[in-house]
């Protein structure tokens, strides 16, 4: 079923000791609209968390938080500066040979002095921290693309009432027609008569001028097209794949329709039939800016 560009869905998992948030959020958007918010000290694994996105979402505007709890997995590495050492060790010896006294020197007594020991974090491995990360925003995509689909299928029970709507006022149409070309030829006639009173009216001439009116109000294409629009939308309400733009685009062609329909029709009857059908056609188009 199609899927709707608004959703949300979040995932926590703990990996490689580290505590990983996703959230996923979306708007409508025309496009494919990828915001990442993370800590700066992962902004390496950016490009890989908006592939991951690609591959799930084809349009609208999503918004990716990450938040990471490294504190589990941080590891102090403490190493020594042997030149150093070396050097205040050779000092305190000298000072020790001027007092005169014998030279004490201890691993304690050198660790008190500045930048003989120092501790730096282990090196994290990038591509892991990357996929770590990615893991989680896949679960996050499942739970978001879940209620996508959730809000999808009520915009596609939505749509599919209104086509309905759409194929009975198509009907109307059909039905009304030809009746008003009856209507049209009855009026002449009598119009005619009425003008014409002591001459004969020529029942040629009222037919030809009943076919050329019939010809002006004919609707038999628009109606066609419309059913065949009609038909195309239900099968784009079924298919998986993204199908917002294709269904706007149609829809726009059924408003057309729509319009000749109303312009050709000199009727009051179809022209209220036509008030209904396009306002049935403005409302979908408004449910489907929000298809994927």
């Amino acid at each position: 079923m199609i899927k709707s560009m608004t959703g949300y869905g979040r995932a926590r998992q703990e990996l490689h000791k580290r505590d990983i948030t996703v959230e996923v959020r979306s708007v409508n958007n025309r496009y494919l609209d990828c915001t990442v918010k993370m800590p700066r000290m992962y902004a390496f694994a950016e490009d890989a968390v908006k592939q991951c996105v690609q591959k799930a979402v084809s349009r609208g505007k999503v918004d990716v938080f990450i938040t990471v709890d490294a504190s589990a997995a941080d590891v102090a590495k403490v190493s020594v500066n042997r030149e150093l050492a070396a050097s205040y060790v050779a000092a305190l010896n000298e000072l020790a040979e001027v007092c005169g006294t014998a030279s004490q020197v201890t691993p304690e007594t050198l660790s008190r002095f500045p930048d003989v020991l120092t501790v730096t974090k282990a090196d994290e491995d990038l591509e892991t921290v990357s996929t770590d990360l990615c893991a989680v925003l896949e679960e996050a995509l499942a739970a978001y693309n879940a209620m996508r689909a959730v809000e999808g299928e009520k915009l596609a029970e939505d749509i599919g009432s209104r086509l309905d709507t759409i194929l009975s006022c198509t009907a109307q149409v059909e039905e009304r027609s030809p009746e008003t070309v009856a209507e049209y030829r009855q009026k002449l006639t009598a119009r005619m008569q009425e003008v014409l009173q002591s001459t004969t009216i020529d029942p040629q001439r009222i037919l030809t001028e009943a076919a050329i009116y019939a010809d002006k109000v004919a609707v038999d294409e628009e109606t066609v097209r419309l059913r065949s629009h009609v038909a195309q939308l239900r099968t784009m309400l079924e298919s998986d794949q993204p199908m917002g733009r294709k269904m706007d685009f149609l829809i726009q062609e059924v408003n057309r329709e729509s319009n000749t329909i109303g312009s050709k029709c000199n009727d009051v009857t179809i022209a209220q039939v036509v008030v209904n059908l396009k306002a049935e056609v403005e409302k979908m188009r408004e449910q489907v800016q929000n298809i994927e």
